[in-house]
This record gives structure tokens, C-alpha cells and sequence, in this order.
């Protein structure tokens, strides 16, 4: 099949949009508490109800890319993208955000999905790891920039020196001036709109997926949760997903609570830097997988994290400020290791384990609200104290982990020359 550089450019596409909604919920929580005037745990409430759709909706979306193909199900997926922001765009409360949020994630997990096979046909098998690793970039980008725009549009929106741009004043017409952070949901529909109306115009390959790529039978599922392993590492996807986005979003709350910065400005580019080292990231853990086992790049960067974490909880403002997004530099290379170790250590059926791993997600649900919770009782430095458990779970995974293939690594051995 010929390759399509415009197919692999529109994946990236889709990449960049699915990040822009989905990185935005840690600088809004301060908002969030502030505007509808809730508790830290109902606060959490609302990325609960954005990645337990990815446990909801993960396993079921590969039945549908299988039965329906590509092109269907990411247009049903922007559609509830598109619906999800409107929603809340139009009627701002509490509630209307906890239904939005979660139709939002469930169109977001069901991108992610069907987004990689076709990557794979697009760019062409050769081509897939460089493309994968591409389209992380762009999705950290994203995640950079979408702090930025958030930031942006509070600190302008009604400030009549800006009466002459055109996207201020329209935005600033329909969003009520008391919520400024809610006109980020006219930029999300706006955006999952525009891409509905692309992929419709647009041709799709044939796709053709790989053992590895397909959902899978009930039997196989079945059959891998019966052993213990696959637990193990479910509840360590679970535990790494929690640490990410327990620290996303409450960095911002913390900083403003114990130290004073402004959610809008420093709060939102704490969390920006965040994303970005968590990218940045990436590349310099490419490197050390090259030269070390996996298990102990794993080791090495969960306690380079808790080392980040304890300076952010304790250490004075100049230093939290910091700590907070290097997190995300440590974090960095968790997920493909968890990932990656995970599907080496069983020796069939890595379609439906990857689903099963993907439903892991949902720690990002479950893991703020826990932080939420002990915070109401006992303070957020309390609450967010919670994640030295699970960094702790995910450090434990190199130490027990034991894979069927472990990651090929450079040697350093000099060649001995034979006598000739």
C-alpha cells in the first residue's frame, strides 16, 4: 500500500487536539474550587469523570475499529469531543462539567485506540517507531501549549485594551465574565469541530491490524486475568497514571494554597513545564534505555521523582515552584517501561493485555480524588503526600518485574583481536 504523508500528518493532527483537552484539568482545579465554591474532593470529582472513561470505554473501542473501521469511529469520537465542550461552553456548572468531561474522555480513549494501527499502515511499519516516538512529541506539545492558551485567555479576556482582537471580543461576548476559564470549551469545540470536517473530506487506507493491535475474544481476556502478573502490572499502569495526573493537577492548587502564586499565571506554567519536561523527557530516556536495563532506568527515575516530590511538598516556594514540573522530567520514560515490560512478560495474546493495560488509565480518575479526599481532612499537603504510594508501586515494578525479553542494550566490551 502507498504511504501517505498526508495521513501521517493528519494522526499528528489528531495527537495534538487530543492533548490540547485533555492537559488542561490541572490549571482549572483552582478555578474550579473557586467558581462553583466545592470541596478539594469535588474538585477531583471532575478528572474522575474524564479518565474513568478510559475504563469504561477503552476494551469496547477496539471492538468498534474492528467491526466499523477507522474513519467512523474517530468521527463519532470528535462528535462527542465536540458535544462534551459545547456542553459545558453553553451551560457552565458543576454538574454540566462532571457529563461533559466524561463524554470528552470517552471520545479521547476511543482516539487513542485507533490512532496507532493507522499510524503503523500511513508511514509505513519501517517508519513506526520514529513515527510513534513523533507523535509523543506533538502530544507533549500540546500539553505545553494548552496551560499557555488557558493563561492567555484569563488574563485578556475583558481587559478593554484587547477590545480590538477579534477572538477576545467574541470569546469575552459568550463567555460569562465571572468564568473566563470556561471560554477553553469554545477552543476544545472549535477544534474537535474543524476536525470532523476534515476526516470526513478525508480518504483512509485500508488497515490491516496486527495480532498485537487486535481487541481480542472474551476467552483471551479471560485467560490473562487469571494470572497474577497482569494484575501486577495494571495496578502499576494504574498507580503511574495516578502519579501523573495526581501531580498535574493538584501542582497548581498546592502552590497557591501553601505559597501564594497566581493559578492563572505561575500555577498554569508550572503545570505547562510540567507536560514539557515530561516530553523532554523522553529523549534522554531513549538514551539510557540504550545503555542500561529497563528495570533499572525505572528504579532510578522513581526515586528521582520522589526526591522532586518531597522538595516540592516541603521545600520553600523558589524550590516547590521547581520541583513540581521536574516531576514530569522523572516520570518521563514510566509509562513505555511499564508498558513495554509488561506485554514482554507474557508470551500470547498481547492485543488484549494492551487493552487491558489501557484501562489502567483510569488511575488518572481515581487517584486526584483520593488526593481530594485527604486533603479536605488533613490538608492538600496531606493529600498529595498520597503519591509517594503509588511512585512507590511503580518503583516496586523494578525490582519483581521479570520479562520474557528484556530491552537490547549498547556493550561497551572491547572486541578482542585474534592472533592471526
Amino acid at each position: 500500500m502507498a504511504r501517505s504523508r498526508y495521513m501521517v500528518g493528519l494522526v499528528f493532527l489528531v495527537f495534538f487536539v487530543m492533548s490540547l483537552l485533555t492537559n488542561i484539568l490541572g490549571p482549572i482545579v483552582p478555578d474550579i474550587i473557586n467558581s462553583f465554591k466545592v470541596s478539594l474532593t469535588a474538585a477531583a470529582l471532575l478528572p474522575f469523570s474524564f479518565f474513568i472513561a478510559y475504563g469504561v470505554v477503552s476494551i469496547p473501542a477496539g471492538f468498534w475499529v474492528e467491526r466499523y473501521s477507522e474513519k467512523p469511529v474517530m468521527m463519532a469520537a470528535f462528535v462527542a469531543g465536540t458535544l462534551g465542550s459545547l456542553s459545558f461552553a453553553l451551560y457552565p456548572a458543576y454538574f454540566v462539567a462532571i457529563f461533559s468531561l466524561f463524554v470528552m474522555g470517552a471520545g479521547m480513549a476511543t482516539l487513542q485506540v485507533a490512532v496507532n494501527p493507522l499510524l503503523r499502515v500511513a508511514g509505513g511499519e519501517e517508519e513506526f517507531a520514529f513515527n510513534s516516538a513523533f507523535a509523543q512529541l506533538i502530544f507533549g506539545s500540546a500539553s505545553f501549549a494548552s496551560p499557555r492558551i488557558y493563561s492567555y485567555l484569563v488574563e485578556n479576556l475583558g481587559d478593554r485594551s484587547k477590545a480590538r482582537n477579534p477572538l477576545l471580543r467574541l470569546l469575552g461576548s459568550i463567555t460569562p465574565p465571572s468564568l473566563p476559564w470556561a471560554s477553553m470549551y469554545w477552543i476544545f469545540a472549535v477544534c474537535t469541530l474543524l476536525m470532523i470536517v476534515v476526516l470526513f473530506f478525508t480518504h483512509f487506507p485500508k488497515v490491516e491490524r496486527k495480532e498485537d493491535e487486535r481487541a481480542g475474544s472474551s476467552q483471551m481476556y479471560r485467560e490473562l486475568l487469571r494470572k497474577p502478573i497482569v494484575w501486577f502490572f495494571f495496578l502499576a499502569v494504574f498507580a503511574y497514571v495516578g502519579s501523573e495526573q495526581g501531580t498535574a493537577n493538584w501542582m497548581s492548587e498546592f502552590l497557591s494554597k501553601y505559597h501564594g502564586y497566581d493559578p492563572h499565571t505561575a500555577g498554569a506554567t508550572a503545570v505547562s513545564w510540567f507536560w514539557g519536561l515530561l516530553t523532554a523527557g523522553c529523549f534522554i530516556g531513549m538514551l539510557l534505555l540504550k545503555i542500561f536495563d529497563s528495570r533499572y532506568v525505572l528504579i532510578g527515575t522513581c526515586l528521582g521523582a520522589l526526591l522532586c516530590l518531597t522538595a516540592a511538598l516541603f521545600g520553600p516556594a523558589n524550590v516547590s515552584v521547581i520541583a513540581f514540573p521536574a516531576i514530569g522530567l522523572f516520570a518521563s520514560v514510566m509509562w513505555p517501561i511499564l508498558v513495554s515490560l509488561g506485554l514482554n512478560s507474557v508470551s500470547e495474546h498481547h492485543g488484549s493485555f494492551a487493552g487491558i493495560l489501557s484501562t489502567g488509565i483510569m488511575g488518572g480518575a481515581v487517584v486526584p480524588v483520593i488526593i481530594g479526599r485527604i486533603g479536605d481532612h488533613f490538608g492538600l499537603r496531606a493529600g498529595v503526600a498520597f503519591l509517594y504510594v503509588t511512585f512507590a508501586c511503580v518503583l516496586s515494578v523494578g525490582f519483581w518485574a521479570k520479562p520474557l525479553i528484556s530491552n537490547a542494550t549498547v556493550s561497551f566490551k572491547k572486541t578482542e583481536v585474534q592472533p592471526g
